[in-house]
């Protein structure tokens, strides 16, 4: 169920009733139909948010205007590629799920990627066709300009792959706990073991100086995310 602005049930009585045609009227049927996934948990009613419609808005408006910026070569740029095939197991998983909003998530931080890192044709190819499902008519006329229909329309093409062995990170940023307060965050090789994590968080000075004085006792480890370093005075 959508609520209204405020939390509460939509009712004419109320006055927070949102009619789909006038936003399909101001913002278009594809912001409309992302926002209906993106608003969160398929499962759970959500407060329907004019701010958040408008934000799923500007998010199709910089996929549409990073077309304008593309580079030649249908291959995957090399700093994208690890970047694509998260996305495409993200997707891919949360659609099966229903969690839509994390599937939406995650394109729009792989957007991110593309502006920051630049975006192939190719890079560029994949984006469309992870996001046909929530965005359609948008898809379609990108897909169409820029070259790619000559295979037919996005959504009669197979759904893309991708490589578990490109999906993990070489590298990954944990947070550091001193005693139970998160005090600094570290970059460690991926998959790395307790001895190499700890000797990592203790060489960063604002651990140290939160743990000056004291007796390193014991560790708590959170694969890949987080380490929690309990101290306790000396003597």
């Amino acid at each position: 169920m959508i609520l209204g602005e405020g939390g509460e049930k939509m009712s004419k009585s109320r006055g927070n009733v949102i009619n789909p045609n006038d936003v399909v009227a101001q913002y278009g049927a594809d912001t409309m139909r992302l926002y209906i996934m993106f608003i969160g948990d398929f499962e759970k009613a959500a407060a329907w948010s004019d701010n958040a419609v408008k934000g799923c808005k500007r998010f199709l408006d910089r996929v549409w205007n990073l077309s304008e910026q593309l580079t030649d070569g249908m291959d995957y740029t090399a700093v994208n590629e690890g970047a694509i095939h998260r996305a495409i197991k993200k997707v891919s998983d949360d659609i099966e799920a229903m969690k839509f909003n994390t599937a939406i998530a995650a394109l729009m931080a792989l957007v991110n990627d593309f502006y920051q890192n630049g975006c192939s044709k190719g890079d560029y190819r994949t984006l469309l066709l992870l996001l046909a499902p929530f965005a359609p008519h948008m898809v379609e006329e990108l897909w169409e300009t820029l070259g790619f229909a000559a295979d037919g329309m996005a959504c009669q093409q197979p759904w893309p792959a991708y490589d578990e062995a490109k999906t993990r990170l070489a590298e990954v940023q944990m947070a550091v706990q001193v005693n139970g307060k998160l005090r600094a965050n570290i970059v460690v090789p991926a998959d790395s073991d307790e001895a190499a994590v700890v000797a990592a968080a203790m060489a960063d000075p604002k651990v140290q100086k939160f743990s000056a004085g004291m007796a390193h006792v014991k560790t708590i480890l959170v694969k890949n995310k987080l380490v929690n370093l309990i101290f306790k005075p000396q003597g």
